[in-house]
């Protein structure tokens, strides 16, 4: 089969239908728009939402909560997971999407301190949490803030 080959298949191609082209046509005169009214002026798109001059959908259901707009979307990893690494390895936001414990940073990582950690490492992330910056001192890893 070659490119020149390919054809879209059968009945899924319709040809335009061309509007207000006279009598004979089946559309012509008003053009399939009806008669008087907004809908049947040019421009009568109307703005997105706009339901004639009842109350639009969007205003007639109630709102709740707030969101802030300055807020971080921080990823949180428990210390636990960092046991993957060996010992002595420099753990950064790089290294942990490598091995796959974060896809996207977005605005940080935290290390957070469930769980125990077995390995001496480097770790150079945002944020530590109190608990966790414990357990990678007591297994004798350092913790560096970026």
């Amino acid at each position: 089969m070659n490119l020149c080959d390919l054809r879209p298949a059968e009945g899924s191609k319709e040809n335009a239908w061309r509007r207000g082209r006279g009598h004979a046509t089946g559309n012509g005169k008003t053009a399939g728009r009806g008669h008087k009214g907004q809908g049947q002026r040019s421009g009568s798109g109307g703005k997105c939402g706009f339901e004639g001059g009842q109350m639009p959908l969007y205003r007639r259901l109630p709102k709740r909560g707030f969101t802030c707009r300055n807020s971080k979307e921080i990823v949180a990893i428990n210390v636990s997971m960092l046991n993957v690494f060996e010992n002595d390895t420099v753990v950064d936001i790089d290294a942990l999407k490598a091995v796959g414990l974060i896809s996207n940073p977005r605005d940080g990582v935290k290390i957070l301190g469930e769980g125990e950690l077995e390995k001496k490492l480097t770790i150079k992330v945002n944020q530590f949490s109190k608990t966790a910056l414990d357990k990678i001192e007591a297994a004798g890893g350092k913790a560096e803030v970026i």
